[in-house]
């Protein structure tokens, strides 16, 4: 963990270091993704046996059970949850549910000034995937994150792929299927299964759009795969920045960091807080809770790379300018006046507002999207939304008067531009 005051002679320099380091994949990873892809999109689904037995140990036969997980699975995972279980995946849902339904876009179709209609019209794509992770990163809320917006959206077929490891699925992810509406789901992970989904396979029909949080290889695959299909985001490591003043209880700041920290040795804590014997405490609060978590190894090894603790004079005058460089995945605001300082904010996936609203909240029950920007992303791009699952269409129409109206500008525009074939197409239909 580094310790840096706003105060240090080579404190611009450090900072710099901190807001550049994306933490991400390297070139052997972009080129083993790249072979990858190129066998899955020439082997199809002879390909996805292969990578399925080397990385998962899971064979893919002809029985269809091997490569599909039917609703029915996930219907039986659905009611066997405990109730608490149950109740708290159906809370969840309903929450993401209405907050998306509230982000639907809406038609626009008007006549202007000279009688020319114009307007746009939204449609949903016809198919999503979504890739859920296995193993290490084995997440309901993903699902449901993913899933809702794209059913909400209006999403015709929605496909998932999540890797089961020598043939083991995960019931809670089963469940949150069957409760967000999946269509299919195939027990294929990793960039063959990114691969798959966009551009098919014998078995798999490809889909338009891919979304979902995955490992440097599935992120890979979705960057050297776009334009193929659409993609929400390439996602990084999770980062979190907490800006605290010294009336927040240390323990409660101390979970807050390893919140993230505990996702990946990759991932990033920052806290910026203006009072040094504070920062201490918290730090000694995180070794306490090191001690004591079952992710205590994965979070002790992020926090010792990558944490930060920045020490500064006055948090309103200078954490925000600070917070706008780092542009986190989520921001956290614990002060007594969490509106002043949010106000200064740009730059933020998520931003968590008061003592009493932990980042945790939002992973899964508030409503608002958990899939946000990393790695600095914040600065020009948004969590995942309906939006994501959906394109808009502008039309426009005009009669014999709107175009004598218009036509003689857009001819004029277009010989201007040496484009006498545009011209011509609106100077034969004018009088």
């Amino acid at each position: 963990m580094r310790r840096l005051s706003i105060h240090d002679e080579d404190f611009a320099t450090k900072f710099d270091r901190i807001v550049e380091d994306r933490r991400e994949s390297d070139a052997n990873v972009a080129s083993d993704v790249r072979s990858i892809i190129e066998q899955v999109r020439l082997k199809g689904d002879e390909a996805l046996v292969d990578y399925t037995m080397r990385y998962d140990k899971h064979a893919l036969t002809a029985d269809v059970a091997s490569w599909k997980i039917g609703k029915d699975q996930c219907k039986v995972a659905y009611d066997m949850l405990l109730p608490d279980v149950r109740e708290a995946l159906d809370l969840a849902a309903t929450r993401i549910r209405a907050y998306h339904e509230g982000q639907l876009p809406e038609d626009r179709d008007y006549r202007d000034a000279t009688d020319t209609r114009i307007g746009a019209r939204w449609n949903a794509v016809e198919a999503a995937g979504l890739y859920v992770p296995g193993g290490r990163a084995a997440y309901p809320s993903s699902l449901l994150m993913n899933a809702i917006p794209a059913k909400v959206a209006g999403v015709d077929r929605l496909v998932v792929c999540t890797p089961t490891p020598k043939g083991a699925m995960n019931d809670l992810v089963l469940a949150a299927a069957h409760l967000a509406g999946v269509d299919e789901i195939w027990r294929i992970g990793g960039a063959q299964a990114v691969a798959a989904l966009a551009y098919g396979t014998r078995r798999i029909r490809p889909v338009d759009v891919i979304t979902g949080p995955g490992n440097a290889w599935v992120a890979e695959a979705k960057r050297q795969l776009y334009g193929v299909v659409g993609i929400d985001m390439v996602a990084g490591p999770s980062e979190i920045l907490v800006i605290a003043d010294d009336r927040n209880d240390p323990d409660w700041i101390a979970a807050d960091l390893m919140s993230q920290a505990e996702h990946d040795p990759t991932s990033q804590s920052i806290l910026i807080t203006d009072d040094r014997a504070y920062a201490a405490a918290v730090e000694d609060a995180v070794d306490v809770l090191l001690a004591q978590i079952a992710t205590g190894m994965t979070a002790t090894e992020s926090w010792a790379q990558h944490g930060v603790v920045v020490v500064v004079d006055d948090l309103l005058e200078d954490a925000p300018a600070l917070a706008n460089r780092l542009a986190a995945e989520h921001v956290q605001i614990a002060i007594d006046d969490p509106e002043a300082m949010f106000a200064k904010i740009r730059h933020a996936g998520s931003v968590f507002l008061g003592r009493h609203t932990p980042e945790a909240i939002g992973d899964y029950v508030a409503g608002p999207n958990h899939v946000l920007p990393t790695g600095r992303r914040a600065r020009f791009s948004s969590g995942l939304s309906v939006l994501d699952f959906m394109k808009r269409t502008s039309f426009i129409e005009l009669d014999e008067a709107g175009l004598a109206k218009l036509g003689p500008a857009a001819a004029a525009l277009a010989e201007i531009e040496g484009l006498p074939a545009h011209a011509r197409s609106v100077t034969v239909r004018l009088k």
